[in-house]
């Protein structure tokens, strides 16, 4: 049977929504038509992330309600790809009767062979670097693009499954980043965001990271933000191409995870909060005005009370402008979930509300210090209850008021007001 038409669901972060571009952009090449829904397609995939458990347990929910779509059309093709599809393999199958393909991040070059030849149910997860080299991404235009500038990671610490379904770290050649973006500033994106695990330890011969970020500076993208740093490989140099270069937004997303150096070296995470604390103080002093924004895991195997006090101490001392925030589920495979002093689940709870009050008030206190200032917005969207929703070079979310605002458009914004996380303005 011909099957053309294809939806792809995503669950999980900005690289996943890239690998979604990625995957629709073979589907089309080699003759798939995207479809508008679910019930419209012939093909329905569904991208998982399998960094927490809560994350899977959504995907096997939805892909629950999915198989309920299928009984009533058997024909449809139901695949489960990503992360999660890699670490569970084979397992998909026995779990969910009905799935037809299971396909892992470095086999989605494959998938449409697999789909026009019909024979399900199919497992794909092998590992080959696969770097996705040539493969331009289905995107759905607009203002704000990512790509990834490498694949993988090598770091291992003890908590994450990521280099487990990911595989070892890799970097794509400079000259094939410089040249998607290129190509992005010609489409008329305005904001691209460049990807990997730890973009800190990409390499491609003599260019590093901050040589990198020194070229694409020159690719005429007006924004140019990244995405994840690691404290252990982050370098003055990098900070200091974010202070020379124009198009190089003044924020830093720096996960410290927890203010204990002792729960630090159980996470396997190669700095001390010290270290940490002065990367923050040097990026603060070469780039005034930066947004330094963070990840948190409370509850990990071991932790204390006094560790978790530790913590919410560096969130006091560091004043970031915002985090996400999570407790620690174990992921099967990694080292942390053999470690015994499981902290209880209440506990993890408890400890996560906590910092999650904590640093609501701090993103609004540091947000109504910008209450009277003008800053400079992106306009990305139309906001739900009026207005244009747009976004500050530090990343701030802001809720624009004026009139013949357009998509796309460069405005400067007064600041009026704050609902705690995103700030509100009108233009001029």
């Amino acid at each position: 049977m011909k099957r053309t038409k294809f939806y792809i669901e995503t669950f999980g972060c900005e690289m996943n929504k890239l690998d979604s571009e990625v995957l629709g952009g073979i589907l089309e090449r080699e003759g798939f038509s995207p479809a508008a829904s679910p019930e419209d397609a012939d093909v329905i995939l569904v991208n998982t992330c399998s960094v927490r458990e809560h994350a899977e347990r959504r995907a096997l929910a939805r892909l629950g309600r999915l198989l309920g779509l299928k009984s009533e059309r058997p024909e449809v093709v139901l695949g489960v790809v990503g992360c999660m599809a890699q670490r569970m393999k084979e397992e998909l199958l026995a779990r969910l009767p009905g799935i037809d393909l299971v396909a892992g991040p470095d086999n989605y070059r494959k998938v449409p062979e697999v789909l026009k030849d019909g024979n399900f149910p199919v497992v794909l997860t092998e590992q080959d670097e696969e770097l996705y080299e040539g493969v331009e991404p289905r995107r759905e235009g607009g203002v704000r693009a990512w790509m990834a500038i490498m694949r993988g990671c090598n770091n291992f610490c003890s908590y994450c499954i990521v280099p487990y379904v990911r595989g070892r770290e890799r970097s794509r050649p400079h000259r094939s980043v410089l040249r998607e973006v290129e190509e992005l500033a010609e489409e008329g994106y305005k904001d691209v965001t460049l990807l990997g695990q730890n973009v800190d330890s990409y390499c491609d011969g003599e260019v590093d990271f901050a040589g990198l970020l020194r070229l694409v500076d020159r690719a005429g993208v007006p924004r140019v933000r990244f995405l994840t740093s690691h404290p252990k490989d982050l370098s003055e140099e990098v900070l200091r191409a974010i202070s020379e270069c124009p198009s190089l937004c003044e924020h830093l997303h720096l996960p410290i995870q927890s203010g204990s150096d002792r729960v630090l070296e159980l996470m396997r995470r190669g700095y001390t909060v010290e270290r940490y604390i002065r990367i923050v103080e040097e990026a603060r002093r070469l780039i005034p005005g930066i947004s330094i924004t963070t990840d948190i895991l409370v509850g990990f195997p071991g932790e204390t009370e006094e560790d978790f006090r530790m913590t919410l101490d560096v969130m006091r001392i560091v004043q970031f402008d915002d985090a996400y925030m999570y407790r620690y589920s174990p992921r099967p495979g990694t080292l942390a979930a053999r470690f015994p002093d499981e902290v209880p689940e209440e506990e993890k709870l408890r400890r996560l509300d906590e910092v999650i009050r904590l640093q609501r008030e701090i993103t609004r206190k540091k947000n109504e210090r910008l209450l009277g200032s003008e800053v400079e917005v992106l306009l990305e969207a139309p906001a739900k209850r009026g207005g244009m929703l747009g976004r500050t070079r530090t990343g701030k979310p802001v809720v624009v008021e004026g009139e013949d605002l357009k998509l796309g458009e460069f405005v400067r914004v007064r600041v009026t007001g704050t609902t705690g996380p995103t700030l509100l303005g009108v233009v001029g």
